[in-house]
């Protein structure tokens, strides 16, 4: 119920109405990029100041190990499942963008923790940044495996050094570790400088964020029409299925409440920006309407309503 009652999720709710009501409501798109930038920007601070604090210990190791596995892990799960109802291609395109996370998703569930009190280690940052590629190689793998087998030339498609290089060096990474570095080398004297920059601001910021990512999803949704039923089905429970997996690897690896949720929330995410942008160049025979909606529309909006309470509560439970 304080999900509910959070600012940041009513306003993604109200944007979520706005956009079923098709308002002319809308955020200017380059508005929007600097309020993403700026979350970026913000959370690899605050990652890096509590590195600063902490240093790398054996928690830090584990978490970034576990957070690797499920990278490849999750990908390679939801391609068997979904490559038996869909195109092999688009079963790819879609386990890669599950594959790789939700960086909005998972800044949400970290503001979330900081108000239930619950602490996670600054080194999350890193491992969202460390998840995001796996995934974008792994479609990159699969989609080479099926043309070859397919035998299509018909397809003008970029040199696998390119994508590579843009999948490493997407500007909000670089951004967010870049930012992480500085806060582990600047420490106290930044973290008290910057902080009305990168904790006072942050919640009005991210509830602004959210708005204009409600409106997004809601318009989002309607691209599944006419989609498979396994579209519906994957981008509801599997989430909470990779979530499920996370837990028990934290369990395992004996991770501390927070990084284990931090965890399970990365999981679950979806990529929205980074991996559709890659998937655009490097499988264009798949439609962006088929894993831009499961991600942003459905996925995306269940995650920040009711995924990130109901993985805080499993977490409890069982860490």
């Amino acid at each position: 119920m304080n999900n509910f009652l959070d600012p940041a999720i009513l306003f993604f709710i109200f944007g979520v109405l706005a956009g079923f009501a098709k308002s002319n409501l809308e955020i200017p798109q380059p508005i929007a990029r600097f309020l993403s930038l700026y979350l970026l920007m913000a959370l690899g601070l605050k990652g890096g100041f509590a590195l600063y604090e902490s240093g790398i210990t054996t928690e830090v190791i584990t978490s970034l190990g576990g957070a690797i596995f499920m990278a490849i892990l999750v990908p390679s799960i939801g391609y068997l499942i979904l490559s038996k109802k869909l195109k092999k291609l688009d079963a790819a395109a879609v386990a890669a963008t599950y594959g790789s996370i939700s960086a909005v998703t998972f800044i949400t569930a970290s503001q979330s923790l900081d108000e239930l009190g619950i602490h996670y280690g600054g080194h999350m940052a890193a491992a969202m940044a460390l998840m995001e590629s796996p995934a974008i190689i792994f479609a990159i793998i699969v989609a080479s495996k099926i043309r070859s087998q397919q035998q299509t030339h018909d397809v003008v498609r970029p040199s696998l050094g390119k994508i590579f290089h843009e999948s490493f060096t997407d500007g909000g990474q670089l951004l967010l570790l870049g930012s992480m570095v500085i806060g582990i080398i600047s420490g106290d004297v930044a973290h008290e400088v910057l902080a009305p920059f990168s904790i006072d601001l942050f919640k009005g910021i991210l509830s602004f964020f959210l708005l204009d990512m409600g409106l997004h999803a809601a318009r989002n949704i309607s691209e599944l029409k006419n989609k498979p039923a396994i579209c519906f089905y994957y981008a509801i429970l599997g989430p909470v299925s990779h979530a499920i997996i996370a837990l028990i690897l934290a369990k395992l690896l004996s991770l501390e409440l927070g990084n284990a949720i931090l965890l399970m929330v990365l999981s679950s995410s979806a990529s929205y920006i980074a991996v559709p942008a890659v998937l655009r160049q490097s499988l264009p025979e798949v439609s962006p309407a088929l894993y831009m909606g499961m991600s942003l529309g459905l996925t995306f909006s269940l995650n920040i309503i009711f995924g990130i309470p109901l993985y805080t509560y499993l977490a409890q439970l069982w860490i």
